[in-house]
């Protein structure tokens, strides 16, 4: 996903649009997007809306409710849909294209337990009440690899913050990037922070990918061009 907005503190890095929808693409677009995105409350003379618990945008009653923060053209966010119907799938991304790619899987596979949020992620992270979330995913994000852009890195003190927030006790986050120095970035800041026990005890549990993880179209490309990834997971301590 070297395309995606990567966030720091409430803003989105990147860009918004690429090249113009076919028609076919913009039909299913228009067929859709009224259906399964997330439009977040809008208040008067408030300071704040109140949070939104993630059951609000399904019409279904679903066990758990999953969040993927840029998820690219959907490949992952559609299969784990696939995989478990009872769990209301929801992705952040500001791509054009790339929420049109996911909707071409919504219509394709018929998957009803996904929801798009098309807009900064963070402002859909801030509008989530505490501990609504049952897994999030941040797959393959920019590396932003200059040092003056590592202030855009979406792994930092702020957004870990936000997601400890979010996640159940015992929840899960994954993390994947085939970016060496990127890797050691999010290690550090991910083993700074007291909400999160990396589950690793062997090279094997982050060198080879979950076969509950779904390959995104990116991570097949980067291995084909002889890149190594890593697949990081931590899960969210109990709170005292």
């Amino acid at each position: 996903m070297k395309h995606l907005e990567d966030i720091q503190g409430s803003r989105v890095y990147g860009r918004r649009q690429g090249k113009a929808l076919s028609e076919a693409r913009q039909a299913r677009m228009d067929k859709w997007m009224p259906e399964i995105e997330i439009r977040l409350p809008v208040t008067e003379g408030e300071a704040s809306a109140p949070p939104v618990p993630p059951q609000e945008y399904f019409t279904e009653s679903l066990r758990d409710y999953w969040l993927e923060i840029g998820f690219g053209k959907g490949e992952h966010l559609a299969a784990q849909a696939a995989a478990h119907p009872g769990v209301g799938m929801i992705g952040s991304e500001p791509f054009l294209n790339g929420v049109s790619g996911l909707v071409d899987q919504v219509d394709q596979q018929g998957l009803s337990n996904v929801r798009v949020f098309m807009d900064d992620a963070r402002l859909l992270m801030d509008s989530l009440p505490d501990q609504s979330l049952g897994r999030a995913f941040i797959l393959f994000p920019d590396p932003w690899p200059k040092a003056r852009h590592h202030k855009r890195r979406i792994v930092s003190a702020g957004n870990i913050a936000v997601l400890a927030r979010l996640l159940k006790d015992g929840a899960e986050l994954r993390i994947g990037t085939d970016h060496m120095e990127y890797c050691r970035w999010i290690m550090a800041h991910m083993l700074d922070n007291e909400d999160f026990n990396w589950l690793a005890d062997k090279p094997q549990n982050w060198q080879s990918r979950p076969e509950d993880w779904p390959a995104t179209r990116y991570e097949t490309k980067s291995l084909a061009q002889g890149r190594k990834s890593s697949y990081l997971r931590f899960v969210r301590r109990p709170r005292s």
